[in-house]
C-alpha cells in the first residue's frame, strides 16, 4: 500500500464503471475547490508544526493529483507519466549547477537563472504565470517576490518602512469613497511588501492572527457564560478589560 502505482490504480478503479458513483461523476472543474481546501488544510499543518497532519493532508494532495490525471487519461489528454515525466525535465533543465556544467555561487543566483530560463522558454512577463486565483494578498506578496528577482526592489526595509507611512497618510487624508478604497488598496499592498521584506510570509501571519483573535473572543464568550452575563450587556471598557484578560490567558 506504499507504492504509487497503487494510488494509481485505486483512483481508476474509483471511476470506473463498477467504481463509485459520486467519484465517477466529478469534472476537473468540480472538483478544483477540493484542491485548494486540501492546500489549506497542508498550509495549517505547517503553521501548527504537527508533521503527522501533514503527512496526512499531502497524501490527499497528491490524491487530488491522482484525480485529475485519470481524468485527463479517459478524455485522452494526457496521463500521469506525462505530468511526471514534465517535472522532472523541468526540474533537470533548470537546475544547470546541479546536473549540468553551470555553477551558483548562491541561493539568489540560482533564482537568477530560473528567471532566465524561463524567459528563453517563452514564458512571457516574470508575473504572468502566477494565477489571479490566489487570495488578493498572497498574490500582491507573489508578484513582488517574484519582480525583486529582477532587481526591482527596495534596497533596505527602510525605503519599504517609509512607503508604508505614505500610504498611511494618504489613506487618512482621502476624502471619496473611491479615492479611499485606491489608497486603502496601495497600504495593503505596502504591508505585503513589508512582510516580503520581512521574511514573514503574509498568509501565514494573518492566519495566525485570525487563529489567536478566534480563541481569545471565544474566551471572552466561555467567561461571560461561566459568570453569568451577556457579552453584549458589557460597556466597552468592560470588554477591553476582559480582552486584556483573554490575552494573559490565552498562549499565543
Amino acid at each position: 500500500m506504499d507504492s504509487f502505482d497503487t494510488l494509481i490504480d485505486i483512483i481508476a478503479r474509483l471511476r470506473s464503471p463498477d467504481g463509485c458513483p459520486w467519484d465517477r461523476e466529478q469534472t476537473h472543474s468540480s472538483i478544483k475547490g477540493n484542491m485548494l481546501e486540501e492546500s489549506y488544510e497542508a498550509l495549517e499543518a505547517i503553521d501548527k508544526g504537527d508533521m503527522a497532519k501533514l503527512c496526512e493532508e499531502l497524501g490527499d494532495l497528491l490524491m487530488q493529483i491522482a484525480l485529475h490525471a485519470q481524468m485527463a487519461s479517459e478524455d485522452g489528454d494526457f496521463v500521469i507519466d506525462d505530468v511526471i515525466r514534465g517535472i522532472n525535465d523541468k526540474l533537470v533543465h533548470r537546475h544547470p549547477h546541479v546536473f549540468g556544467g553551470a555553477e551558483a555561487k548562491d541561493a539568489r543566483e540560482v533564482i537568477t537563472t530560473w528567471e532566465a530560463m524561463k524567459r528563453e522558454e517563452g514564458k512571457g512577463s516574470i508575473i504572468a504565470g502566477i494565477p489571479k486565483e490566489m487570495p488578493a494578498l498572497a498574490y500582491s506578496q507573489a508578484i513582488q517576490r517574484r519582480v525583486a528577482r529582477v532587481g526591482f526592489d527596495w534596497e533596505d526595509i527602510e525605503g519599504v518602512i517609509e512607503k508604508l507611512a505614505e500610504e498611511v497618510a494618504e489613506l487618512r487624508t482621502a476624502t471619496e469613497h473611491r479615492q479611499r478604497v485606491q489608497e486603502f488598496g496601495d497600504l495593503l499592498f505596502t504591508l505585503a511588501n513589508t512582510a516580503r521584506k520581512l521574511d514573514i510570509e503574509l498568509e501565514a501571519a494573518l492566519r495566525g492572527a485570525n487563529e489567536r483573535f478566534y480563541r481569545r473572543f471565544s474566551y471572552m464568550e466561555e467567561v461571560c457564560q461561566e459568570r453569568g452575563i451577556q457579552l453584549a450587556d458589557l460597556s466597552l471598557a468592560e470588554m477591553d478589560a476582559l480582552w486584556e484578560e483573554a490575552k494573559r490567558r490565552i498562549a499565543d
